[in-house]
């Protein structure tokens, strides 16, 4: 039985050179003798980053690979580089399985709609003089609780629109209180 001869460590190996254990050839469709682009250069040193970053070559090797792709001329050579590296995600064995329920984002529950009327009137109370600011409490009162029991979205606009319905209700109790007042101090 014969070896093939020993490879001084100083020469690196060569894919053209017999009897050294080639690798099976990197799964390139074209003519493996066909010249490399600079883009062929850096895929290649980009299976070989990946190999060293999930620990399948040690610094050296990755450093004497990535060294030889950069001066590789055919395809060939460099599909050889990475023939025993995986060229992209490994597949799964069996199909993913659905993600439960638990770790899934919550689904966006709709928006109460009286929820909006609330907010609309509450900001029409200071267009309309104050006249929209009881519909608003009304409204904002009514789309709290059904928020609570439907679980929907919208409990801030119902909020906001409460304040400002109260402010403007406030606003003209107050009006009316000092109107009484100065009608009853004028007449007395």
């Amino acid at each position: 039985m014969s070896f093939p001869p020993a490879q001084p460590p100083w020469q690196p190996w060569q894919p053209w050179q017999p009897g050294q254990g080639v690798p099976q050839p990197w799964q390139w469709q074209g003519n493996p003798s066909l010249l490399a682009s600079h883009a062929d250069r850096e895929r290649a040193v980009d299976v070989l980053r990946a190999g060293f970053g999930e620990g399948r070559l040690d610094q050296e090797e990755f450093d004497r690979r990535t060294a030889r792709a950069y001066q590789a001329r055919t395809v060939g050579e460099l599909a050889l580089l990475v023939a025993d590296l995986p060229q992209g995600p490994a597949p799964f064995p069996a199909a993913a399985q659905a993600v439960p329920a638990t770790f899934l984002p919550r689904p966006v529950p709709p928006v109460n709609s009286k929820a909006v009327g609330s907010l609309v009137c509450g900001v029409l109370t200071l267009m309309t003089a104050g006249l929209t600011g009881l519909p608003a409490v009304v409204l904002g009162h009514a789309a709290r609780a059904e928020i609570r029991r439907r679980d929907e979205g919208g409990d801030a606009l119902a909020l906001t629109g409460l304040v400002l319905g109260w402010l403007s209700v406030a606003g003209w109790a107050l009006f009316l209180v000092l109107l009484v007042l100065t009608t009853a101090l004028a007449s007395g």
